[in-house]
């Protein structure tokens, strides 16, 4: 990841040097989660710059109370940033302090103490069972090449069959489909491995699309090709599901992501347990699957108001 130059003093530069580098070797953070953890810490010492009236150094880190973290959101939320956006910029600068008091060189106990936030609750959007096998079943032809058709539908047939996200279906290759074709080694977030099942209509799906494809890539490379043979963009996968989403008249919240929010909502619908499902969609932490919960909730509520008599 490229490293943009930070507002601040020379030692304070090192030390963001080495806790990027800890962040996406030793803790294996996305490196979409580093570059925003990266980009927040920028803008907090771009802030101490004018807070302080100079680039802000070490020992100036050392002496931060939760004032300066407060005035810093108070900041941030004036120029539009919301509760998640501030949430996310303080576990950032949180984990900065953090590296820095391991190294005995500031008390983290300031950000620590620092309240993030109310976050707002929002539930994953998930397609209707009947809705998510319309997409699945589509047979509509909607390229003029077959084989572009083919690859379209393998990969919607892996969000939802499998629960992945549109980057691990994109990044799969031949040697992740096991000899026995019925799993796929998925890697995941952070580089994290895992073994998923992969049902009959999506090895199907993935064969259809193999077989037309006139492209063959090496075994160790992006298998879902563009049109002029680069390795498949989420765009393309993106303008897709646009267009069956109008042929199909489906609501706007029906995207590619909605497609696994789908598989893990109907396996909880179905009697899956949490652990299962959580391994299965490669979360690291188990309060990040129980959202679904949230949605089935939701979703017996609305059919008991609509149903009931005396709802």
């Amino acid at each position: 990841m490229e490293k943009p130059l930070v507002i601040a003093a020379p030692d304070v530069v090192a030390e963001q040097q080495r806790w990027l580098a800890q962040l996406t070797e030793e803790r294996r953070l996305a490196d979409k989660t580093a570059e925003a953890y990266e980009r927040d810490l920028r803008q907090f010492l771009g802030f101490l710059t004018l807070h302080l009236g100079g680039p802000p150094k070490i020992s100036d880190l050392a002496d931060l109370r939760p004032l300066d973290l407060r005035a810093f959101m108070a900041e941030r939320r004036r120029e539009g940033a919301g509760a998640r956006t501030l949430g996310r910029g303080l576990a950032g600068i949180r984990s900065f302090l953090r590296h820095l008091e391991r190294k005995g060189l500031a008390n983290a106990a300031g950000a620590t103490a620092t309240r993030a936030p109310k976050q707002p609750k929002s539930l994953p959007k998930p397609l209707s069972a009947r809705d998510a096998r319309r997409v699945v079943d589509a047979d509509l032809q909607l390229s003029d090449e077959p084989w572009i058709a083919a690859r379209d539908a393998a990969v919607l047939t892996l969000l939802y069959g499998c629960g992945l996200r549109i980057s691990e279906a994109l990044g799969l290759t031949r040697n992740d489909i096991p000899r026995d074709g019925e799993s796929l080694r998925i890697t995941g977030k952070g580089g994290k491995t895992r073994i998923v099942p992969l049902l009959p209509i999506a090895r199907s799906a993935i064969s259809d699309y193999l077989e037309l494809s006139p492209f063959r890539p090496a075994a160790d490379a992006p298998m879902f090709r563009g049109a002029r043979g680069c390795p498949l963009q989420p765009a393309i996968v993106q303008k897709a599901m646009r267009a069956l989403r109008s042929a199909l008249d489906l609501p706007e919240t029906a995207t590619p992501h909605a497609l696994r929010h789908s598989f893990a909502t109907h396996l909880l619908a179905g009697g899956g347990d949490l652990r299962t499902i959580q391994e299965l969609l490669g979360h690291a932490s188990l309060s990040t699957t129980q959202v679904y919960t949230g949605v089935e909730t939701s979703r017996l509520l609305e059919i008991y108001d609509r149903a009931h008599p005396r709802a």
